[in-house]
């Protein structure tokens, strides 16, 4: 994964920013049609390392498509997957896209409503475009740096919170399963009064708070496609993005923490102190 360096991000030619979103949301649209209409209904899943590690036809399909269209609409640029891996020179370019065409397959696969599809077009600062479709919902939720975060072309804006007390957190198992201090973590959060939600898709975990139904989203580990889109919306919205020591860096190496302003000290204590 390439380091990314922290904000303030480098600006990006506005044409470029308006046909990523057009592109993007369009490819989210299609997404949502063919995530709703197989959705636990007949899937043949292919476990890689884990049970719950899967990659459906579905995944190979969209991911193709995906692909077929950003190289077309825009050559030169190349693209970064969860199912195919990345193109030649993505981590050297100076723009490159990620996408995930259904974060949280095992969800998927079940029929449970909760999976999502990611796109974002990321530079050396971070995610420069973010789309993220939630089928279940019926709603694509886009950003744009300097541009703000919609939900369904309506303006999303993060109202901060005080405290957790009363709050949902979300984190998600890493692929391996629990993740080390993962209980403590839990623990300290029912201390102070907050639930924590384990749910399946990274990308939703994130979004919930740039949507405002979550305080925060602690992932210990993560893969660049899932998060990239929602992170995008939740920068855009509002949020802060902190890597594992509390620095200020859009896209972490390894684990993150989004959340509203006035809670990510408190989260970023109980996470700190779970893992030692």
């Amino acid at each position: 994964m390439t380091l990314l360096s922290s904000r303030p991000p480098q600006p990006v030619e506005p044409g470029l920013v308006s046909r990523a979103l057009e592109v993007a949301g369009r490819l989210a649209n299609d997404a949502t049609d063919v995530i709703t209409a197989t959705a636990g209904r007949g899937a043949q899943p292919d476990p890689k390392d884990s049970p719950f590690d899967w990659v459906t036809d579905t995944d190979r399909i969209l991911e193709r498509h995906t692909r077929r269209v950003l190289t077309a609409e825009f050559p030169g640029i190349p693209v970064v997957g969860g199912e195919f891996g990345a193109d030649h020179g993505a981590d050297v370019a100076e723009y490159r896209w990620v996408v995930d065409p259904v974060d949280g397959t095992a969800n998927y696969v079940a029929g449970v409503p909760w999976c999502a599809y990611s796109l974002a077009l990321i530079d050396a600062s971070g995610p420069v475009v973010g789309v993220v479709a939630d089928p279940y919902r019926a709603q694509i939720y886009a950003a744009a740096r300097g541009r703000g975060a919609r939900a369904n072309g309506k303006p999303i804006t993060l109202t901060d919170r005080c405290g957790t007390a009363g709050a949902i957190v979300c984190t998600e198992l890493t692929r391996k399963g629990v993740w080390p201090g993962m209980g403590q973590f839990i623990e300290r959060a029912a201390a102070a009064h907050a639930g924590v939600r384990v749910l399946g898709s990274a990308a939703l975990a994130i979004a919930q708070v740039a949507l405002g139904h979550a305080a925060a989203a602690v992932l210990h580990s993560y893969r660049e496609w899932d998060v990239a889109g929602s992170v995008a919306l939740a920068i855009e919205a509002g949020a802060v993005v902190l890597d594992r020591h509390g620095e200020d860096t859009a896209l972490p190496v390894d684990a993150l923490l989004v959340a509203a302003p006035g809670v990510a000290d408190e989260v970023l204590g109980w996470w700190q102190e779970s893992v030692g």
